[in-house]
């Protein structure tokens, strides 16, 4: 009897009145099966701490340092897409204007805010952070995202054509390319840009890596392919002499480097990326800011035990 008035009551939302009736029990008698219900156990009662996104994103500018944040609460269907307006709002604030140069990351979260649609700033010039993989996937198709960019916003696309990484001495000569350094000169001049923070392969073991960079098992996550810790230290590895990307130093010199992800998994790499001061704003959904937040507490408590 218990556990069906207390499924009537609270899974199918029924009155005690309609339930007494439908029993045949008094209203007494169901109110008191259902304190019942309570007490054993078969019934539990939890109240949620639900924060409105505004306070979210006081919260992570205050836990990460950050210059800036946007939380979106998180919808029903591609939350990625849906980062795209609160990134386009960001980009606005920063008062970017002709001839500001907007650096352009690779990643999913990447694809889907310039699939999305950005805001139009005519005469912006859009450039790839990073050279290209020879992968079909189509998050790593960093030129069709600066393109897509470029045409949203009104803007010129610069292009990388070469590759994200080689052996040292083929990436000297890409580099030593006018056409490749027309694109990373552009990287010490960044008015904004817009970046993935990626999983690490331990937990995303299809993803295209390196030998090196499948060894870093203890990282918490990367900008560009730049590996972090979640205390922020800069991991390096085998090969990375040769890539061609921004330097984890010009992504410190951005004056708004916007990081867009919405996985909770990807909380500690977030962290670290915050505190290696390669991002210093934060685009994200209501399920990761919270795994954030409780990442950062829970840290913190661990700290403040004698």
């Amino acid at each position: 009897m218990l556990h069906t008035v207390a499924k009537l009551h609270y899974q199918s939302d029924m009155s005690q009145v309609d339930i007494a009736k439908k029993l045949g029990l008094s209203t007494a008698t169901v109110s008191r099966l259902l304190q019942r219900a309570r007490s054993v156990g078969i019934v539990r009662i939890e109240v949620i701490d639900h924060f409105p996104s505004e306070d979210l994103s006081a919260a992570l500018i205050d836990g990460l340092k950050l210059r800036a944040a946007a939380v979106i609460d998180t919808p029903s269907s591609n939350v990625l897409s849906a980062l795209a307006a609160p990134v386009g709002s960001l980009l606005q604030q920063a008062g970017l204007h002709s001839g500001s140069a907007l650096g352009i990351g690779w990643g999913r979260a990447v694809r889907e805010v310039t699939l999305a649609g950005l805001p139009q700033l005519p005469g912006i010039v859009t450039v790839a952070l990073n050279g290209g993989m020879p992968q079909a996937a189509l998050h790593f198709q960093i030129n069709e995202f600066v393109r897509q960019a470029a045409a949203q916003m009104n803007g010129t696309p610069h292009f990388l054509h070469a590759p994200y990484i080689s052996s040292t001495e083929l990436r000297d000569a890409f580099l030593a390319d006018p056409t490749v350094q027309q694109v990373t000169s552009l990287w010490d001049r960044l008015d904004a840009a817009i970046v993935g923070v990626g999983l690490t392969h331990a937990a995303n073991p299809s993803e295209a890596a390196l030998p090196g960079e499948k060894a870093l098992s203890h990282a918490a996550g990367d900008v560009l392919r730049h590996y972090v810790t979640e205390a922020g230290e800069i991991l390096h590895w085998d090969g990375e002499e040769g890539m061609i990307a921004a330097s984890p130093d010009q992504l410190r010199k951005v004056p708004l480097c916007i990081a867009v992800a919405a996985t909770p998994g990807k909380a500690a790499g977030i962290i670290g990326a915050a505190r290696s001061g390669m991002i210093n704003a934060l685009v994200t959904d209501a399920n990761t800011a919270q795994a954030i937040l409780d990442r950062l507490s829970s840290s913190q408590k661990t700290k403040d035990q004698p």
